[in-house]
């Protein structure tokens, strides 16, 4: 992996940890998240239209990719509602870099090196590691399949979007369309499921939110595929999860979270992880 790709990557995990952050701020997280999204796609529209637009060999990938995010979000926010970032967060990220090492190993085409398969081992069980307090510390389970449905999508989207960006060889035309879609096929569901009244209901400060956190999400994955055209999908997918660092000491700092061995041990496992991606 190039060192610039390293370094962006870095700062990608560090903004994804943040808008996760504000979304866990927000009164009514799915209200929140679904601000997030429309902002996203006016964003990702105005964007788009400066592009040249994808050729039909992209449009199958943008709009798997769509229906993926969308997934994502949703399951997210419904995790949100019922654990602490501190938990939901290494759940729905750890499980994910495993998922694309696995699929990517035979779908894929890019190669891996042993010790590049171990460093994603490594942080992924970290990151798991990181999870432990929810069956320990007696904390709600119910936040349990939700954290694992966004995992699943997130290894969907990431071989998705890796993938797609090559075929277009436009990573911001691409990025901005894929949040397009994302907002098309997002906001219908959750004003669906919630009632057209929930956009309403939110207020100034619950709109704030959802602008910041839609910057921070739109740059951090921006990134991210951009990255996934400079170096494996796989290890991008698996070094940007040192969100979770970032999230813990948030958690901690902002949230006062708990901070206790377990989670130094998988801080540990984790940074093990990253150096092992630079040997």
């Amino acid at each position: 992996m190039p060192l610039d790709v390293f370094l962006a990557v870095l700062v990608a995990a560090f903004l994804h940890a943040a808008w996760n952050a504000v979304i866990k701020t927000g009164g009514d997280k799915i209200a929140v998240m679904l601000i997030m999204t429309l902002v996203q796609g006016g964003l990702g529209l105005a964007i788009a239209l400066t592009r040249p637009l994808p050729g039909p060999e992209v449009w199958g990938w943008l709009l798997a990719s769509g229906v993926f995010h969308s997934l994502y979000k949703l399951a997210l926010a419904s995790a949100y509602e019922r654990g602490d970032l501190s938990r939901v967060y290494p759940i729905a990220r750890g499980a994910a870099p495993v998922l694309v090492l696995g699929i990517g190993a035979v779908a894929l085409s890019d190669v891996i090196t042993g010790i590049e398969a171990a460093a994603v081992v490594v942080l992924g069980c970290g990151i798991l590691l990181m999870a432990r307090g929810i069956f320990s510390l007696g904390e709600n389970r119910a936040l349990l399949p939700f954290a694992l449905g966004s995992a699943l999508a997130t290894a969907g989207y990431s071989i998705v979007d890796g993938m797609g960006a090559r075929v277009s060889g436009d990573a911001v035309g691409y990025v901005a369309w894929l949040f397009v879609l994302d907002a098309v096929f997002f906001a219908p569901v959750v004003l669906a499921l919630r009632g057209r009244s929930l956009l309403a209901a939110q207020g100034r400060q619950d709109w704030l939110k959802g602008g910041v956190a839609a910057l921070a999400s739109y740059g951090a994955y921006a990134i991210v595929v951009w990255g996934m055209t400079r170096a494996p999908i796989a290890l991008v997918a698996a070094l940007r999860e040192t969100s979770i660092l970032f999230a813990v000491l948030i958690g901690w700092l902002v949230f006062g979270e708990r901070m206790d061995r377990m989670k130094l041990l998988a801080a540990g496992l984790i940074v093990t992880g990253v150096v092992l991606m630079r040997v």
